[in-house]
């Protein structure tokens, strides 16, 4: 492991050690879904603050909610879905970018990472 790089792992592995006894309800919940909590840092580190948001979907749909209610009653099926499909397209403009997105052929073709570092042959042989 690089100098200065933190093992997630073994930051979780410490976290039980010293929180066990005193909290072990709250440990052991944690400690069950270890793999799903750690799994974040199986991603390029690029993409951490793209994993981290939960607004993506509700922000992108919330103009088109309002103008649909608006426009309810006065417009034919065909014409509200085109008006939809045109503010959607309105509303990948302001988007951001996936920062790392050269990093999504590794992850589609499933290269391992480790704390947001690709695992190279050498790595796996120096551990």
């Amino acid at each position: 492991m690089a100098e200065g790089r933190v093992d997630a792992g073994q930051v979780f592995d410490d976290f039980e050690e010293r929180f066990g006894a005193k909290y072990p309800k709250a440990v052991a919940c944690l400690s069950k879904d270890r793999d799903a909590l750690l799994a974040f840092y199986d991603f390029p580190a690029e993409h951490w603050s793209h994993i981290r948001t939960t607004n993506v979907t509700p922000s992108s749909f919330a103009t088109i909610r309002h103008r649909t209610r608006q426009a309810k009653g006065c417009v034919t099926r065909i014409t509200m879905l085109t008006m939809i499909y045109k503010m959607g397209l309105c509303a990948e403009d302001s988007w951001r970018k996936l920062r790392g997105f050269r990093h999504l052929a590794k992850v589609i073709e499933g290269v391992k990472l480790k704390d947001g570092i690709e695992v190279t042959e050498n790595d796996k042989a120096a551990a």
